[in-house]
């Protein structure tokens, strides 16, 4: 395998978790997808599901987090990175630091609904050890979001 950049893992994870995203809106649920990689290798991805479950905690974090230590086998994450399109609530961010992600990177930031306007510091609830990198493929992420809730307002 060649070698890759990181910024080149990050780009193809985000573009991976982009498709997630389509696939939500694909079924009306609000477009944010969701990876968990380990050296650049996928071993779960998601999206959100909450009006297919009838499920307020199915975002595709949750659901990501959960296939991610099904995969790996225990519930602990230290060495995964998680590739959402959009800057995670304050749920999935406690999830996201309870599981001890290692890394943490996203698309479009939130600032009705992401962790870090109802938490002080960066890192809010991320594990302390957590790194955070912002604004992987931003405007495709949040371009999707704004057509996703622009048809809902017609």
């Amino acid at each position: 395998m060649l070698f890759e950049t990181p910024e080149a893992t990050d780009e193809r994870m985000m573009r991976i978790a982009l498709e997630e995203a389509r696939e939500a809106a694909r079924r009306d649920e609000v477009p944010i997808g969701a990876v968990i990689a380990v050296n650049g290798r996928v071993i779960a991805k998601a999206h959100n599901l909450t009006e297919t479950l009838g499920d307020v905690t199915a975002h595709a974090e949750m659901l990501a987090i959960t296939a991610a230590a099904d995969a790996l086998g225990g519930k602990y994450l230290p060495d995964c990175t998680l590739y959402v399109t959009v800057e995670p609530c304050p749920m999935c961010a406690g999830a996201i630091g309870w599981a001890q992600i290692g890394r943490v990177v996203w698309g479009a930031d939130d600032s009705k609904r992401g962790f870090r306007r109802f938490s002080a510091g960066e890192h809010g609830p991320l594990h302390p050890k957590a790194t955070v990198a912002t604004g992987v493929l931003a405007g495709e992420a949040a371009a999707m979001m704004r057509d996703f809730f622009r048809s809902k307002r017609r």
